[in-house]
């Protein structure tokens, strides 16, 4: 008797989306490195903003950052498959995460698949991190971000980090990202973990 083959696991299964906040490279970067890890599913969405950024900052076309993910959904695709609780994933990054999307996900207003997809993630315990970018903070920003932390969001600034001593923008950018990785527990050699302060 032979034996069947044993099946291979399904993808982990990670959404992306990126919207009109600088700093679109964080999403775009995010999605090589996916890309080149086997066993994930990324699910993109980019909201008109978006698409404006990177034209603006990197000089690149929807259809070529689109080309990236292994699944795509429009934002105003409200009954798409990543709109349900029933659809399994590991979470949700928003890179970057405009003001606007903060908003709508401390109130949930679920106005746009964005904001609905990380409503999901929140309310099915999952992870959702939000790379916020503006500076400075207003009021209203800093209790989104409360409201988002205290549904159990995780907000994190690409704030860039220098003990590593990071010789170009992309360094910097591929440690921000590194970071979010380990959040969601995936291995990367992006750049080189802590050992401690070097003696004098």
């Amino acid at each position: 008797m032979v034996s069947a083959s044993p099946s291979l696991p399904p993808p982990r299964r990670l959404i992306v989306a990126i919207t009109g906040a600088t700093g679109v490279v964080y999403g775009v970067r995010l999605l090589q490195l996916l890309r080149e890890l086997p066993g994930i599913e990324s699910h993109l969405m980019i909201s008109d903003a978006g698409v404006l950024n990177l034209h603006q900052e990197l000089e690149m076309r929807r259809k070529q950052v689109e080309a990236l993910a292994d699944v795509v959904h429009s934002v105003r695709d409200v009954g798409a498959s990543i709109a349900s609780g029933s659809f399994q994933s590991d979470g949700m990054i928003v890179a970057p995460c405009s003001m606007k999307t903060l908003a709508s996900v401390a109130h949930g207003l679920s106005d746009n698949l964005i904001a609905r997809a990380a409503d999901v993630v929140l309310k099915e315990r999952r992870r959702l991190v939000l790379m916020v970018r503006e500076t400075p903070f207003n009021l209203a920003h800093l209790r989104n971000m409360t409201s988002v932390t205290e549904m159990g969001g995780i907000i994190f600034p690409p704030l860039p980090g220098f003990y590593h001593r990071p010789q170009s923008i992309a360094e910097m950018v591929d440690h921000t990202v590194g970071r979010v990785l380990d959040l969601f527990a995936i291995e990367h050699a992006l750049t080189p973990r802590w050992s401690g302060l070097k003696a004098e």
